[in-house]
């Protein structure tokens, strides 16, 4: 158990990754620093035994450090903090959760050989709705095992390769994004139809995730699922149609792909 955890970085995803952990019960105190620090106090006022707290007092106290930190600020972030990492004589944890910065790589900003989690989180997780995939380098079974039920709280909490970390993440973590992008576009698409704005968002919206949950809780091929919605000469059949002319699928395949590719610019 990691009795106190700390966040350097309480932005869109490290506020998400401190309210799932909060919600986990399996930890005593949460220290929250921001460059920014009305949004540290802001959260520390929502989350039951989060407090205030700097970057300093996190390196030198927290049992499990979350970097909640831009891949290009790690470094500048990182830099001041590692005489005080070095000066620990306990066992602490980096968690880091930045696109495309390896374990290697994180121990080379803090000059330091440390245990290090790489996660990828997406901002679902800070309603339970999310999913996280983490790697570790130098962290025990144990440790390891106590962080996923320390985020178990998000969502699906999953151990993948380091090697699969950046395509998991234009998957899940960017995927966010094209997925309200599809529900607007879909809530458009109504409203020129003459439904109003906040039914056409609703039912988008409840629709896509009726849709995910077919998929997870039927184990059912989604390529099936389709079908099955698609009567003969029907009228989802010709909304398919047009889907596939305007290229649907290859758009979608070709997003994720962008994504990938850029993460792997950012090491």
């Amino acid at each position: 158990m990691y009795q106190t955890i700390g966040f350097i970085g309480t932005g869109t995803m490290g506020s998400a990754v401190a309210r799932a952990a909060a919600r986990s019960g399996l930890t005593e105190t949460i220290l929250l620093s921001n460059r920014t620090p009305a949004k540290a106090e802001a959260l520390a006022a929502e989350l039951p035994g989060a407090a205030m707290s700097s970057n300093e007092e996190i390196a030198r106290s927290a049992r499990l450090i979350f970097l909640g930190v831009k891949p290009q600020m790690m470094g500048l972030v990182l830099s001041p903090l590692a005489p005080i990492l070095r000066e620990r004589e306990d066992r602490f944890v980096l968690a880091t959760m930045a696109a495309g910065l390896s374990c290697n790589r994180i121990q080379d900003l803090a000059d330091l050989t440390c245990p290090v989690i790489r996660m990828m989180p997406n901002t679902p997780a800070a309603i339970g709705a999310g999913v996280v995939q983490y790697c570790g380098q130098g962290a025990t079974v144990e440790e390891l095992d106590d962080f996923a039920a320390l985020l178990a709280p998000a969502g699906l909490v999953d151990a993948v390769p380091e090697s699969l970390i950046d395509a998991a993440s234009a998957v899940s973590g960017c995927g966010p994004a094209f997925a309200y992008l599809f529900l607007e576009a879909l809530a458009d698409g109504g409203v020129a139809c003459g439904l109003p704005r906040d039914k056409a968002t609703a039912y988008a919206a409840q629709m896509l995730e009726g849709a995910a949950r077919m998929v997870l809780e039927t184990g059912r091929h989604p390529g099936a699922l389709k079908d099955a919605v698609c009567s003969p000469g029907g009228t989802t059949i010709q909304g398919v149609r047009t889907l596939e002319e305007r290229g649907f699928r290859a758009a979608a395949m070709d997003a994720v792909i962008a994504a990938y590719e850029k993460t792997l610019k950012l090491r």
